[in-house]
């Protein structure tokens, strides 16, 4: 597939998963509206960087768990560019709550992880889906976690939105088959900067994988990308760990 113009909303892009893919995305000819919600600096960095290669980026602040800003956003695209081809459903957060603390994991974390995890990728999918259709084509791929496979994770509530995810992704590739393919990713550990300071941690759990590594952005972004051109894959959870969850 040529990606030349293809038009992406990539949500929370201002760091991490997002920013590389967002990144990517550019690289390969892709017009991105690079989505942000706190993260300001990192998105207008990500913007001039992709400017100064000779590539279209666009920043647009909206906080996914708020339906109207989501609903702005996908209409400010269609204003600049015309159609939305690609939706990458990164936006995602957590609270580090031991997993044995249950008298920490308070309803305010529940509501506000669901709110931005699930709830706000729905949000960003009910926006983008009437246009997608309107064209006949479109692709959605969401960002879980290896949380939702194995139930370990930074906190419980995190790893029950990400497997809440997975299950929304396949039910929605059923719903909207066949013109739009929705898929997802589930990274185990990654090299980004959430690892900053305990770098020890890191290389030893790099050293009891099979493959004696962790992953890399460009692991996942070539996963990203994979999923958007193949047009044969959807409903698919593609689980990104090194053989973490063996």
């Amino acid at each position: 597939m040529n990606l030349k113009d293809k038009v992406a909303i990539v949500t929370g892009a201002g760091s991490g998963i997002g920013r590389a893919t967002a990144l990517r995305l550019a690289a390969e000819g892709v017009n991105v509206i690079v989505n942000y919600s706190q993260s300001e600096e990192g998105a207008l960095e990500v913007v001039k960087k992709i400017m100064n290669d000779g590539d279209v980026a666009i920043p647009y602040r909206a906080e996914v768990s708020i339906e109207h800003e989501v609903q702005d956003m996908v209409t400010h695209t269609l204003t600049v560019f015309g159609k939305i081809d690609f939706l990458v459903n990164n936006a995602s957060i957590t609270s580090q709550i031991p997993m044995n603390e249950l008298d920490e994991v308070t309803g305010e974390v529940w509501d506000s992880l669901f709110a931005v995890n699930v709830k706000g990728m729905f949000h960003c999918v009910k926006a983008v889906v009437p246009h997608m259709k309107r064209q006949s084509t479109g692709v959605i791929v969401n960002l879980g976690s290896v949380a939702g496979v194995n139930g370990i994770g930074s906190s419980i509530p995190y790893a029950a939105t990400k497997s809440t995810i997975h299950t929304m992704t396949r039910s929605l590739a059923i719903s909207l088959a066949p013109d739009i393919r929705v898929n997802c990713i589930s990274p185990g550990a990654v090299a980004t900067r959430w690892w900053a300071g305990n770098e020890e941690r890191m290389h030893g759990l790099a050293g009891q994988l099979p493959f004696k590594r962790i992953s890399t952005l460009e692991d996942i972004t070539d996963t990203f990308l994979f999923q958007l051109i193949q047009s044969f894959i959807t409903e698919k959870v593609f689980v990104m760990d090194n053989d973490q969850t063996l």
